[in-house]
């Protein structure tokens, strides 16, 4: 088997049952916020699309999901792996391509072509991406490869049922816009942005770990900021206030932290070979002083990408929408948003108050008790946005249900808070269909059932995490405070009071062991 980087997320593989193009971008996505780091242009992308004969597209998220390179490179007669999710805009993101030769992929279920086996283990948690994520299995019987990119799976003896891999790719860096987009002090920003980084890092020693491979490739990131405004937060950020640690520093880490696994650098034009165990990696695009320069002379490579790659920047500003009058906006959002408000019964309450949005000229509510939007009024707000005009008249030409997967990810706005992050808005502002928002809610009156327990340290707490379910007895930690970490996202919880540090809402059933209890837990398993 032969993988070869394509930059980010992207990767070809070659098996001896066909060929795998993942993931493929060049960008820039997200308003042209994001760029692949390093440099991926130099690929033969012609060779990659003549090549391939299966198409895999993990998520929406356009950092995975590049229009424009498919229309270029990729043939339309394709095989298309299709994930399985609950809603269809990949499906009909795909189709609207031209795509048509699609192959559905059941959850967890092997597909076979000849020796070549696959397998797509979808994600599909509101909080899973665009509301989905997938991760893709590869064993042609010389060699496994598990291929998790973005995606946080929760049942890991699922997954690694198709097998143990013999390489193992996974994100290692940040794809998130907190803290840098925040109205908080600059000290503030510097600290949050360190537990992220750490939170990030934790989270992928513990897939790491688990998931055991020998070799391991980190990927899916960083990202490389381009626009002007944007350039400080490249890496770890100009002040220590970002959060997109890049792969040479998460190696140096893992080679310190577990020197057991073999930890190597996966960018554009990196061959990995595998065959029953055996490795061989080289590298086909950069020479060793180019990767060199890149990583070790950080900012002067950006500063070069950045004054050679403005006319892109222009060229994705030149797509955007006209700007819309501030009424035209207003009654635009009005129509579009109040009847899925009246649907999401759930999120209203989970959100519980007045969101505000500066969007050009219009300065706008969002009552989400009330499901009204209106102008704003000087009303108290719980969150409030600063967004341009520009970026919102696209969305609402192009009708863009998921604006975490435009606007937030751009990083193009800012917001503050008055509280603690508050996943229920996120959710709403990724969600604006009915197919979404009803999923969503149904999604989120499920989670309610929550009756098992469990002993973690020295506590009884209900076995399933609120937050996205994970099993607490795997991912849980109690320390000497009683405070209880799941290590699948970093959230905390106070066990004393069940009361949740790290957002509004997702309070935890808890109590300290006793001997008792501790006897009828035993005797129940």
């Amino acid at each position: 088997m032969r993988i070869t980087g394509l930059g980010h997320a992207g990767m070809f593989i070659e098996t001896k049952g066909g060929s795998i193009i993942c993931d493929p971008v060049l960008g820039p996505s997200f308003f042209g916020s994001w760029f692949p780091f390093p440099d991926n242009r130099g690929l033969d992308w012609e060779r990659f699309g003549r090549e391939a004969d299966f198409l895999y597209i993990s998520h929406r998220h356009r950092d995975h999901f590049d229009a424009r390179l498919l229309e270029r490179y990729i043939p339309k007669t394709i095989e298309v792996l299709l994930p399985e999710y609950v809603t269809d805009e990949l499906e009909q993101d795909l189709r609207a391509l031209g795509y048509e030769n699609i192959t559905y992929a059941p959850a967890g279920q092997v597909i076979e072509r000849g020796e070549l086996k696959i397998m797509i283990t979808p994600l599909r948690a509101p909080s899973d991406g665009p509301v989905g994520d997938s991760s893709l299995s590869v064993d042609d019987g010389t060699a496994s490869v598990l291929n998790q990119n973005d995606s946080h799976p929760l049942d890991l003896e699922k997954l690694l049922a198709f097998g143990k891999p013999d390489v193992y790719f996974t994100q290692v860096s940040g794809a998130i816009w907190w803290p840098m987009v925040y109205d908080l002090p600059q000290d503030a920003k510097q600290n949050f942005a360190q537990l992220k980084r750490e939170a990030q890092h934790k989270r992928a020693m513990y897939y790491i770990e688990k998931v055991d491979a020998p070799h391991v490739f980190p990927m899916a990131g960083p990202p490389m900021f381009l626009r002007d405004e944007l350039f400080r937060y490249n890496g770890e950020g100009r002040e220590g206030d970002a959060i997109f640690t890049d792969q040479r520093q998460f190696l140096a880490r893992l080679k310190q932290e577990a020197p057991q696994y073999d930890g190597q650098l996966f960018i554009p034009g990196t061959v990995v070979q595998v065959n029953h165990g055996e490795l061989l990696v080289s590298q086909s695009l950069y020479t060793q002083a180019e990767i060199d320069h890149i990583f070790d002379e950080k900012w002067e490579y950006l500063e070069e990408q950045r004054a050679s790659r403005q006319q892109e920047l222009r060229d994705e500003e030149a797509r955007r929408a006209p700007v819309l009058p501030a009424d035209e906006i207003l009654q635009a959002l009005k129509e579009w948003w109040e009847p899925l408000l009246k649907k999401s019964r759930t999120i209203r309450l989970g959100v519980g108050g007045n969101v505000r949005f500066r969007i050009g000229e219009l300065d706008m509510v969002v009552d989400f008790p009330r499901a009204k939007v209106r102008e704003y009024a000087g009303e108290e707000c719980i969150y409030w946005y600063t967004i341009p005009a520009d970026l919102v008249s696209t969305n609402i030409r192009d009708h863009e249900i998921d604006w975490s997967n435009s606007i937030f990810l751009s990083m193009q706005f800012s917001v503050g808070r008055s509280g603690k992050f508050n996943e229920f808005l996120t959710t709403f502002l990724k969600c604006l269909s009915t197919d979404r928002i009803e999923y969503v809610e149904n999604w989120y009156q499920e989670q309610t059932d929550q009756t098992e327990d469990a002993v973690v340290g020295d506590w009884v707490v209900q076995r399933r995490c609120p937050h996205l379910r994970a099993d607490l007895t795997k991912t849980g930690k109690v320390d000497e405070d009683g405070v209880l970490t799941c290590s699948m996202h970093d959230w905390k919880w106070d066990l004393n009071t069940g009361r949740c540090l790290s957002t509004s809402g997702h309070p935890i059933r808890a109590k300290q062991l006793d001997p008792v209890t501790e006897a009828a837990l035993s005797e129940a398993s």
